[in-house]
């Protein structure tokens, strides 16, 4: 398999990595370890041999966890119900509330002992409370019958309550209908819930997706940056030693002209000097002695060669 062909194989199907051609081409032994290791980790990183019994146990968790949630919305339903008795409750209502109120207390009581003496080493609690001490806090058992056969439908109007406050929330024009029509949205509130956690769902899974391929694009943005900045060197190495040639020549003949400029202009400045200190009348004075000069010294060989004679 070309090296090409591996590195994409193992961007694929292992976790991200900045794995290039010159890895594999560095380490040779490195594209068999990575062959076989893709045979033991998926995508994720997560071990195969894991992710069967990781997924048992993911379902157990979430079966425990919603049976936790329906319990434990139901022990703060009761609770908030205690909190709000209401405007002015009945005394079979106060009675009711109040038996609930002492049952929740002695059923909470109930399971703190039963988490404490559950726990290894565990120590006599400070009072030396045990379970059985709590029965002679329980309701009168008239009382606790009456409160169990009121509880679902009281249940069922907090419940209701509940649901008109979230569909009040989801769709605030539900508050100036009447009965009948929040009776029909009611029942479509579920589906409208369902519809638009899935879509949740797919937008989280979506995110999760793009945040592997950014990933995936932050681990090869290195690589294609050094990539680049091997090539732009490699570039501006050939250019500059193919044209440097034509550089000193320009230089050359840019230095030549610039010689032969100021060479000009210190011709001109001396000439300039010369036509300034002499005018032409000393130039002609000048001019005669010189003559007379050349025609003395003329002469005078003259007569020095006729007197060798």
């Amino acid at each position: 398999m070309a090296a090409s062909e591996t590195v994409d194989d193992c961007r694929s199907q292992l976790p991200p990595c900045s794995l290039t051609d010159d890895d594999l081409s560095t380490y040779p032994g490195l594209a068999n370890l990575l062959t076989g290791l893709k045979k033991h980790v998926d995508p994720s990183g997560m071990s195969i041999a894991l992710a069967k019994p990781l997924e048992e146990a993911r379902k157990e968790m979430q079966m425990h966890r919603a049976n936790w949630l329906k319990w434990e919305a139901m022990h703060r339903l009761l609770q908030e119900a205690l909190l709000k008795p209401g405007a002015d409750p009945t005394p079979q209502d106060r009675k009711f509330l109040e038996t609930l109120e002492q049952q929740l207390l002695v059923v909470e009581l109930k399971r703190m002992l039963d988490l404490h003496s559950s726990l290894p080493n565990a120590r006599p609690s400070v009072l030396g409370l045990e379970t059985r001490h709590l029965t002679e806090f329980q309701p009168a058992r008239q009382n606790l019958e009456q409160m169990q056969k009121q509880l679902p439908a009281e249940v069922e109007k907090f419940l209701k309550a509940k649901c008109l406050d979230v569909l009040s929330y989801y769709r605030p024009e539900s508050d100036n209908v009447g009965v009948a029509a929040q009776t029909i949205m009611l029942g479509a509130l579920a589906e409208s819930l369902a519809t638009e956690k899935q879509h949740l769902k797919e937008a989280r899974a979506q995110q999760e997706e793009l945040v592997g391929y950014l990933e995936q694009q932050k681990a090869a943005y290195p690589q294609v940056l050094l990539r680049c900045l091997s090539l732009l060197k490699r570039l501006a190495r050939e250019f500059r030693l193919g044209a440097q040639s034509e550089v000193d020549q320009v230089n050359a003949q840019y230095m030549e002209i610039k010689c032969s400029a100021l060479l000009l202009k210190i011709r001109f400045e001396e000439l300039k000097i010369l036509s300034e200190t002499y005018t032409p009348e000393i130039v002609n004075v000048h001019r005669m002695i010189r003559d007379k000069l050349k025609g003395d010294l003329s002469q005078e060989e003259q007569d020095l060669a006729t007197s060798r004679k």
